[in-house]
């Protein structure tokens, strides 16, 4: 609920030693924000590359080096994509970032949204069914909008409800929890970002309702038991278990195929309730959906085949939804970076689908060649040396009028900079391939 401000803020900053810790998009937003606030204060800024200094009261520290200076500051405001493993955190240096400062000091309501996958698309559906419904909301957080950009929109009235999309990275180091936690699911994901593997990413995920009190809400799915999660981590708010539905009682978007999507639907619904939604605006924005780009987005028809991006699956799970929403999808495009995630189970969902083309990318796709071909007789295992050769095998292998669909099932750090990066090579090269 709302709490603290911006006074409170600046009294907890004033007298700090700051280093902002990686100056790329959150960093240069922490930046502005804090010189708003301190106009002449001396601030650190730290990053790997070199960056230019924004203005004379700055100190930087950039190279190989630019972790090791953190015990010359009180308050580290680290960007959300910078790994701890194998440092050293002294102890007189707090860690924080921007999502911690407005999770602790925004005056305002917040509805945060995690989980390993669908946080983005219920994140959206729920600031959605907000605006439907007449309440002002912003949307924000780990879908690119940093949130201290918003800061100004707190002296609105009335005040937006904030819909915050968080990762596990930006709640890792998070002081306090939304009034409404939505956490959809948790499988193994970030592994190589954390000292303890799965357990790390476990309690940093626990964050959205560790700080949580009475009269706060987490609300979870039903279709995985969250609650096995919990260990001896009790929320202290009200527990909102949403069933994964067959069917709505509303229509929805066409994209928002397959069952996993009407779960991100009912949580969306549920938590927008608890923050003023009404069930006409709820109705409004599921059926008007847009759909998130990479994520079971149609691309298309190419050469006679339809084309489905889904490269934000990053995770087996995700890949299986996707597939078991588009029965007409006959050839897969997978793999990615390795993570040290346990993909036989995937491979022996994938002999039970339709699929009869399955195209392998580095890195894990083509350490799963073997095991799939040995549990996936009845299927072509293509092995792609690039997206170039996977491009070209979907439409030499793809009949006409059946799906292709990109579904790495891991992340695409391993050649591209980022998922979007790998989709938009994708994209591209079917469009010049159908020319």
């Amino acid at each position: 609920m709302p709490h603290n401000s911006a006074d409170a803020l600046r009294a907890y900053l004033k007298d700090k030693r700051i280093l902002l810790l990686g100056f790329g998009r959150e960093g240069r937003s922490s930046y502005r924000f804090l010189r708003g606030l301190f106009p002449t204060k001396t601030l650190g800024i730290a990053d790997a590359k070199p960056v230019d200094a924004p203005d004379a009261n700055c100190t930087l520290h950039t190279g190989a080096d630019y972790l090791g200076v953190l015990a010359a500051y009180d308050l580290v405001l680290k960007s959300p994509g910078i790994p701890f493993v194998g440092v050293d955190v002294p102890e007189t240096c707090a860690i924080s970032g921007q999502i911690d400062l407005f999770l602790r000091f925004a005056p305002c309501t917040i509805v945060g949204v995690t989980g390993t996958k669908g946080k983005t698309t219920t994140a959206t559906l729920l600031y959605d069914m907000l605006r439907a419904s007449g309440v002002p909301a912003i949307l924000a957080g780990n879908m690119g909008l940093p949130v201290l950009d918003e800061w100004a929109a707190l002296a609105e009235s009335p005040t937006p409800i904030f819909v915050l999309e968080l990762s596990c990275h930006q709640l890792e180091h998070a002081h306090a929890s939304p009034h409404v936690a939505v956490w959809t699911n948790l499988y193994p994901e970030h592994l190589d970002h954390y000292q303890t593997g799965f357990s790390g990413y476990l309690n940093a995920k626990r964050q959205i309702f560790r700080h949580q009190q009475p009269g706060d809400f987490l609300v979870t799915s039903s279709a995985q038991d969250i609650t096995q999660f919990f260990g001896t981590l009790r929320p202290a708010g009200a527990l909102v278990t949403v069933e994964p539905p067959d069917t709505l009682p509303y229509p929805v978007s066409e994209r928002l195929p397959g069952r996993h999507n009407l779960l991100d639907v009912a949580l969306a619904a549920a938590a927008a309730r608890l923050v003023g939604a009404t069930d006409e605006g709820i109705r409004q924005a599921a059926a008007d959906f847009k759909g998130v780009a990479h994520r079971m987005e149609p691309l298309g028809i190419f050469g006679g085949l339809d084309f489905v991006d889904d490269c934000i699956a990053t995770v087996p799970a995700a890949t299986l939804a996707a597939l078991d929403a588009l029965p007409l999808c006959r050839t897969l495009i997978f793999g990615g970076q390795d993570r040290g995630i346990d993909y036989l189970p995937f491979c022996g969902a994938l002999a039970n689908t339709a699929l009869r083309t399955l195209i392998a990318l580095p890195d894990t796709g083509h350490t799963l060649v073997p095991t799939l071909r040995e549990l996936c007789a009845d299927k072509q295992v293509i092995v792609a040396a690039d997206m170039e050769e996977a491009v070209a095998a979907a439409f030499a292998h793809t009949n006409a009028g059946e799906s292709v669909l990109l579904s790495p099932a891991a992340p695409s750090y391993n050649v591209y900079a980022d998922f979007e990066a790998k989709a938009a090579h994708f994209q591209a090269l079917i469009r010049a391939y159908a020319v």
